[in-house]
């Protein structure tokens, strides 16, 4: 059995080829630790800000957070996977790009479906619990409720529509091309809105009839924050979890002549910050993906060596639904 492994590791940031090949020897499996030989990983838009410096990251750092593959080694106290098992998991210390990883036992979770394709389950498991998270953690979304999400059509966006339409929302999914909207038909949403030739804000009150939105997943930024306030209903939630095109200016004021709203930015490492949070939502997850209630739509897939590119793609928004990466 070979002693080494090859990794992603960025020294400094900056454009996609800072990402450097690295060949380094396997750490030592503690009691509480599983290491798993990565199949695929999964690529999230937090990894590109991460390598371009957007985000703050001690350097040298590792990129990714999620991965699927197979246990290799458990430590001694380890007792809910095993060797030869297949497992996902989650770790907020950047290093998945990699062909094998150590992580600490409880942000692993065995694959109740061990037949599930390695890339799909990659594709699922970080954007997945980003939709976990926002469709039942945040504001309980009642049947009939109109919602609005944008970037529907990306990897965050696809799950958390068909999770919210599996909870009896009715959605307005906001995409960029006529080929999205497509998809997001195929994936049960029968309000896609074309922007910017279209009008969102328009078609949320035309759904809506006229009262608005529940809930806005707001997940673009300053181009559309303004129409997203505009499409929320009174007393409405505005759940900025992305902001690619900027971050917007808001005022408290402007909240309260809108219709007293809420706004809050979450983040999926704060969700599952706790250990029994990643679990109950991976098994959420992967269970309504086992049972056909959610599709994965892996879109875009590329060798571990390609990241760069990967990385190039996402940021140009030329992606559909989940991106990752494979090993071996």
């Amino acid at each position: 059995m070979s002693k080494t492994y090859g990794r992603i590791v960025v020294e400094n940031t900056g454009s996609p080829d800072v990402m450097e090949w690295r060949e380094e020897a396997i750490p030592t499996t503690g009691a509480n630790e599983v290491r798993i030989r990565n199949e695929a990983i999964g690529v999230d838009y937090i990894d590109t800000q991460i390598r371009a410096g957007q985000l703050p990251a001690s350097l040298p750092t590792g990129i990714g957070f999620a991965g699927v593959g197979v246990v290799e080694e458990v430590g001694a106290e380890v007792k809910h996977v095993a060797v030869g098992e297949r497992a996902a998991y989650m770790y907020f210390v950047p290093g998945s790009y990699a062909e094998q990883r150590i992580v600490p036992a409880d942000r692993v979770v065995r694959l109740p479906d061990q037949e599930l394709a390695a890339e799909t389950a990659a594709g699922a498991l970080f954007r997945g619990l980003t939709a976990w998270y926002l469709a039942n953690r945040l504001r309980k979304i009642e049947k009939g409720d109109v919602v609005l999400v944008h970037a529907a059509a990306g990897g965050v966006g696809l799950i958390l529509t068909q999770w919210l339409l599996h909870l009896g929302a009715t959605v307005v999914g906001t995409v960029d091309t006529a080929e999205k909207a497509a998809a997001l038909r195929e994936f049960g949403c029968v309000h896609p809105v074309i922007i910017p030739q279209e009008d969102f804000v328009a078609k949320v009150a035309e759904v809506s009839d006229g009262r608005g939105a529940a809930v806005v997943y707001e997940s673009i930024g300053k181009a559309t924050f303004e129409g997203s306030l505009d499409s929320a209903r009174r007393f409405g939630l505005i759940a900025s979890f992305g902001w690619p095109s900027g971050d917007p200016d808001i005022s408290l004021m402007t909240l309260r002549a809108k219709g007293s709203l809420f706004i809050t930015r979450p983040t999926v490492t704060q969700y599952t910050a706790e250990a029994s949070d990643f679990q109950a939502g991976a098994k959420a997850l992967f269970q309504l993906v086992k049972d056909g209630t959610i599709r994965i739509k892996v879109g875009n897939s590329y060798p571990l060596r390609n990241a760069a590119q990967a990385h190039s793609d996402i940021v140009a928004g030329k992606t559909l639904g989940s991106v990752v990466l494979t090993v071996g």
